[in-house]
């Protein structure tokens, strides 16, 4: 089975081809250029860049395949979200347009599974799983008792730790996006674990509430009179250690707020075999080390997407596709897009020309 997958949620314009288990090709247009200048992503502008890009995209993508005219392609797997929703909205109508003219069917994908599923880049998925997603706009903990079974234990109620390291980032004008500068930064400081407490732990659910946290930095850096960085470009050794010592907390204390957490839901799933991290912040070193360390003492296998693989991209659209389609599943041609804050629907149809 050939896939083309299309991932249009955010910032990042997609496309990818996937077969038999490998992808052929993917291709990926970051905006962070434009959207820098504003410290963050405007929606229209977004919608824009992706519609300017999209259709060339993916002409490029089947020129270098073995499928140059489509022909081949057996599904077509879209982000139906959540995201955006001008943003989401360019990549269906791309993709029921082409699904109508190529004759073949179409799906649209939970943007959150595709991040877990791209564990599988790496190697397979013992079941039953844990899978924990850190994001830009999700802190998102699953219980995965079975291949493509989803089950939600834990939410992001305010800010998800992508967004609230983006915005500390802001704070101490780091560039955008910011939270992998912080990353850099924290590697060449010292945590003091006094300084903050792990916001949102006095309870015994599995949810998320970063917004203390950045209220706190906020207050910290006010209080102590932190100089704005001013650079032209981004030099570790020309930043002060103070700056680093406060990344390198700020790191530590939220990779240690998603582990406790982690560590919660691990003990109320039984029979944990594979704890999965994934997300755009899935990429940051702390929280890669704490888990591995994690999952290595509880006896887990643990499970990450490369670095190419932990942001946006069409590949991991594509690949959970092809899961629900050897299911015998697609979409109907009037599904809709799932913008974030809602929750997006298991409505899949049979698909009456799935062959196994």
């Amino acid at each position: 089975m050939i896939c083309l997958g299309i991932e249009t949620s955010c910032d990042e314009t997609s496309v990818a081809l996937w077969e038999d288990g490998h992808i052929i090709n993917d291709l990926v247009h970051t905006q962070i250029p434009m959207h820098s200048v504003f410290g963050g992503v405007v929606p229209e502008l977004a919608s824009r860049e992706h519609l300017r890009l999209l259709d060339d995209l993916v002409s490029s993508l089947l020129q270098h395949s073995k499928c140059p005219s489509g022909e081949g392609i057996d599904l077509i797997a879209v982000t139906r979200g959540p995201g955006l929703l001008g943003a989401l909205l360019v990549g269906i109508a791309y993709a029921k347009s082409l699904s109508l003219s190529l004759g073949v069917p179409v799906i649209g994908v939970n943007h959150l599974h595709g991040h877990l599923l791209a564990c599988e880049f790496n190697a397979p998925i013992e079941y039953p799983a844990l899978g924990v997603l850190v994001s830009g706009g999700h802190t998102h903990i699953y219980d995965m008792p079975r291949p493509c079974e989803f089950v939600l234990l834990g939410k992001t109620l305010d800010d998800a730790a992508g967004e609230a390291f983006d915005k500390i980032a802001k704070l101490l004008n780091l560039p955008y996006p910011g939270g992998k500068y912080i990353d850099v930064l924290a590697t060449h400081g010292v945590s003091n674990p006094r300084l903050f407490s792990k916001p949102y732990l006095n309870n015994d659910n599995c949810d998320f509430s970063f917004s203390g946290l950045k209220t706190a930095v906020a207050q910290y850096v006010q209080q102590q009179g932190f100089p704005a960085l001013e650079y032209s470009t981004f030099e570790v050794d020309a930043i002060s250690k103070q700056i680093k010592d406060l990344c390198a907390t700020v790191n530590e204390t939220i990779a240690l707020t998603v582990l406790e957490k982690t560590r919660r839901a691990v003990a109320r799933c039984k029979g944990v075999k594979t704890l999965c991290l994934a997300g755009g912040v899935a990429a940051n070193s702390r929280l890669r080390d704490t888990f591995a360390s994690f999952a290595q003492a509880q006896g887990l296998k643990f499970l990450a997407p490369a670095q190419n693989y932990c942001g946006d991209n069409a590949a991991m659209i594509a690949y959970t596709g092809v899961q629900w389609a050897r299911k015998g599943l697609m979409s109907s041609l009037d599904f809709e897009a799932i913008p974030r804050g809602k929750n997006v629907p298991d409505d899949y149809i049979v698909n009456p020309f799935f062959k196994e």
